[in-house]
């Protein structure tokens, strides 16, 4: 499916459309992907001559409208320089009639999409459980950033792939930013902190989305494995949109494909940096051999029609959350177990949230640490900022001295040294002997080690960090970059 089949979809749904506009996500105010070639699209009569002009070059591009009125056209554009926030004008013209987009920007754009943790906003907004990030009314107050621009595209559910979505470029400002991704705008702040350069942010969220809402139906059809769980059981949805427009929201947000063909389709021509994707809580009943080859076939999918290379995806590992008073229950750890899998697909990485999870909400507020998390690995993978360190400490290996276990972890999470952000013992430990029992562990740092054991475990021969699923964390490294969970057997129960 590349850029001829999103372009013969675009024809599909637009064969009478001979009105010249442009695609709605390509705005004034926006910001234009540096090193890339910007793709314009759009309608305009059959057989009509588009010019296609920007500031930024001599360079005068030509296109013409097909026989359904259809066109695209695709103009060079040169690398962001830090410090330039020179406005850039482009016009589109079609004989008498032209579009003019201004107060452009060049610089990189992002694009995030995931469920309500993603979707939650900067300011609070009770009917939908959003409390508003950490210090709502400091950080939008401090939101004056005119080089990040921002765009919200609305949730909406189709059965077939639709050419357009609905929102605005808007400039970062104490007036717009409140009702914007709050993970998605600390993400873009860090980068902009960091880069000197604009940088666009394109949200596409939905409060209780599931991973196969974003993925292309042909795609759940094409695999046995996924057609099953993920697809079968709600076929006989597509044959009606007007079925589909009767159900309530959160009926809809979950089923197969219906937020892909509304909001991640429309925006495959667009020229992004990549993506930041913070899903999963809907889909943490999901077996891990199904889930994983959802997500990797998602991930190719996209990759594929945004015809952009391995575009990078970095993603978050789902929050500490307790549903019910059960705090042994562990099968969003498992979850969170599969989630690491993920890091085997090229040009990946996943920030870690256990120490800021809130164990009784499941939209945890502090959304800054997140999205500074998000842009502390885009800075050290994609723009190769290699003193930013991203990674938290990971278990490599341990041993065990008696009843005594120490813990060894890679070096790349442990460069700064071994801490806790309160100062107390490292917490949610555990251990377990012959008998698969598990008993809390008492743990200390010794160096770039962790020691533990139980009085009640004489041999272990097992452990387990914060393998349950509420337990919010206090370990972590100098950089205040948390330790990844982790278990070392694989025991059933």
């Amino acid at each position: 499916m590349g850029l001829g089949f999103i372009l013969s979809g675009y024809i599909e749904r637009s064969h009478a459309q001979t009105v010249f506009k442009l695609a709605n996500v390509l705005q004034s105010n926006m910001v234009v992907q540096q090193g890339k070639a910007l793709r314009l699209w759009g309608t305009a009569k059959p057989g009509d001559v588009i010019k296609i002009n920007a500031d930024w070059t001599d360079n005068v591009v030509t296109t013409h409208a097909d026989e359904n009125g259809n066109w695209i056209g695709q103009i060079k554009v040169p690398k962001a320089k830090p410090g330039d926030f020179k406005p850039h004008t482009l016009v589109i013209i079609d004989g008498n009639d032209n579009i003019k987009l201004s107060n452009l920007l060049i610089g990189d754009v992002w694009f995030c999409v995931g469920q309500s943790n993603m979707d939650m906003p900067v300011t609070a907004v009770p009917i939908l459980t959003y409390r508003g990030v950490l210090n709502y009314q400091d950080e939008i107050a401090a939101a004056n950033f005119p080089a990040i621009r921002i765009y919200k595209a609305n949730a909406d559910f189709k059965i077939s792939p639709v050419p357009d979505t609905h929102g605005e470029w808007k400039v970062c400002s104490p007036q717009t930013i409140g009702d914007f991704s709050g993970v998605g705008y600390f993400f873009g702040r860090e980068l902009f902190l960091k880069l000197n350069i604009p940088i666009g942010l394109v949200e596409a969220a939905a409060a209780g989305a599931s991973t196969q809402a974003f993925t292309k139906k042909e795609i759940l059809e094409s695999d046995t494995l996924l057609k099953h769980p993920y697809l079968d059981p709600f076929i006989d949805m597509f044959k009606s949109q007007a079925a589909v427009d009767s159900m309530g929201f959160f009926t809809k947000v979950t089923k197969p494909s219906l937020l892909y063909n509304a909001d991640i389709y429309p925006m495959l021509n667009l020229s992004i940096k990549g993506v930041a994707y913070y899903q999963g809580e809907s889909n943490v009943a999901d077996k891990r051999q199904t889930y994983i080859p959802l997500f990797t076939a998602m991930v190719a999918d996209w990759r594929k029609d945004f015809k952009q290379g391995d575009l990078p995806f970095y993603y978050v590992q789902i929050a500490p959350f307790l549903e019910g008073d059960d705090s042994t229950k562990y099968g969003t750890a498992v979850f969170r177990e599969t989630q690491q899998e993920l890091l085997k697909i090229k040009n990946t990485g996943m920030a870690i949230t256990m120490d800021v999870g809130e164990t009784r909400f499941v939209h945890p507020r502090d959304k800054r640490s997140v999205g500074e998390r998000l842009a502390f690995t885009a800075l050290n993978k994609t723009y190769g900022l290699k003193d930013v360190d991203y990674q938290g400490p990971e278990i490599s290996r341990f041993r065990v001295d008696g009843n005594v276990v120490t813990l060894f972890f890679k070096s790349d999470g442990i460069k700064s040294g071994l801490t806790t952000k309160d100062g107390k013992a490292p917490r949610h430990f555990y251990v377990a002997g012959d008998d698969h029992v598990f008993y809390p562990a008492d743990a200390k740092i010794v160096g770039d080690n962790v020691v533990l054991g139980s009085e009640h475990v004489d041999k272990p021969i097992a452990v387990r960090y914060a393998f349950t699923d509420g337990p919010v964390t206090n370990f972590e490294n100098k950089d205040s970059l948390p330790a990844l969970p982790f278990r070392t057997d694989e025991w059933k129960k």
